[in-house]
């Protein structure tokens, strides 16, 4: 049986919808990724967070290779149903470049600057 979110999410084209990963107790952002239907129904049944990788064209489970897994704490719906908010329990940094989150380039009027 699918899972009612899978109905009522409103993917793309490419049967895809964005999902921002969030710190459930501090409400740092962390990443923003893509899932699909297959990504969601496995996130919600083993309750780790699996994404899917546009660049590999399949399943990415957060963490496999890294060990930095993302633990589903809850899974949100927007209001226009085109956006997943998933409040995780983060285990290491969520960045494949070792930043604690993948928001740390800020832009300027000169233009970017690290910042963490």
């Amino acid at each position: 049986m699918t899972h009612p979110v899978i109905t009522a999410a409103r993917f793309n084209e490419a049967g895809l919808i964005p999902a921002i990963a969030q710190q459930h107790d501090t409400g740092e952002i962390l990443m923003m990724a893509w899932m699909n239907a297959e990504s969601i129904a496995e996130t919600l049944g083993t309750g780790q967070v699996c994404y899917f990788s546009r660049s590999r064209g399949k399943l990415w489970r957060k963490g496999e290779s890294s060990g930095h897994v993302q633990r589903l704490i809850d899974m949100r719906l927007d209001c226009d149903g085109d956006t997943l908010l998933l409040l995780v329990e983060q285990t290491g940094p969520a960045c494949h470049t070792g930043a604690h989150n993948c928001f740390f380039r800020r832009v300027t009027a000169d233009g970017l600057e690290d910042i963490a």
